[in-house]
């Protein structure tokens, strides 16, 4: 049984690295679905609200992407950059801000939550708990969430909060993608180095979707490409990947 959001099956005996080049691997698509991509992240985007609590999380019957990350890995960055946008995902310099899932309506198409940042918080343990455990059971318990994006800052590769996420993930039957940000800080040996140990760890990770996606916000490196790979979730999108 293949999970929500799963790509077809590949055929018996081959190798995901045989399908997915480095170029593809990054996230390469032709032109129409760089083009779908374009317009779906182009129209309106409103934010709906912030949830502190469980109870709070919107009902929905539309496919809902997430984004995750440790504090401080660009995931606000990344968000605006994806929607063309300057201030529609908060940003700060000061890492754990964020102390809610917000929740945005794209196109009345996709809704898309922006989780808190983990590995940091500036608040109480008591606090902090509360937040994990909101996330916790946000992910478990929504069923309309098709797909995470984890971020991984391509400075520093997966870190444990990000093995621990991943394995929370893995257990909710939630597929997860990973998109390194900040790559233009690294150089490219670094990034393949990351993306290849990330897709060797498929093995142990049931819900990690097969590609890495290679992004930078600043110069916008691979966010078409994620777009593009995003829209398929929508109905009528067409998969990457066919059988």
């Amino acid at each position: 049984m293949s999970l929500p959001g799963t790509p077809p099956a590949l055929p018996s005996g081959t190798a995901h690295s045989s399908l997915c080049p480095p170029g593809f691997a990054a996230g390469e698509h032709d032109p129409a679905a760089v083009e779908r991509g374009r317009v779906l992240f182009a129209g309106a985007c409103d934010f709906i609200l912030g949830a502190a609590r469980l109870e709070q999380i919107p009902e929905s019957d539309l496919p809902e992407i997430a984004f995750a990350g440790r504090s401080n890995v660009g995931k606000s960055s990344l968000m605006n950059a994806i929607l063309g946008r300057k201030a529609l995902a908060r940003t700060s310099n000061t890492p754990g801000r964020t102390r809610e899932i917000n929740f945005f309506m794209l196109g009345d198409r996709m809704t898309m939550a922006d989780l808190p940042g983990y590995g940091y918080a500036r608040a109480p343990r008591t606090r902090v708990k509360e937040w994990t455990q909101m996330v916790r059971g946000y992910l478990k318990g929504r069923q309309t969430l098709r797909r995470v994006c984890l971020l991984v800052d391509a400075r520093h590769g997966v870190m444990k909060n990000d093995r621990d996420i991943m394995s929370l993930l893995d257990s909710a039957a939630v597929v997860y993608q990973a998109v390194l940000t900040k790559c233009d800080k690294v150089s490219s040996g670094q990034v393949e180095a990351i993306r290849r140990q990330i897709e060797d760890s498929q093995k142990i990770h049931a819900a990690l979707f097969p590609r890495v996606f290679a992004t930078s916000s600043r110069k916008g490196t691979g966010l078409q490409q994620l777009r593009a790979e995003l829209a398929t979730l929508v109905p009528g999108g067409d998969p990457v990947i066919t059988a």
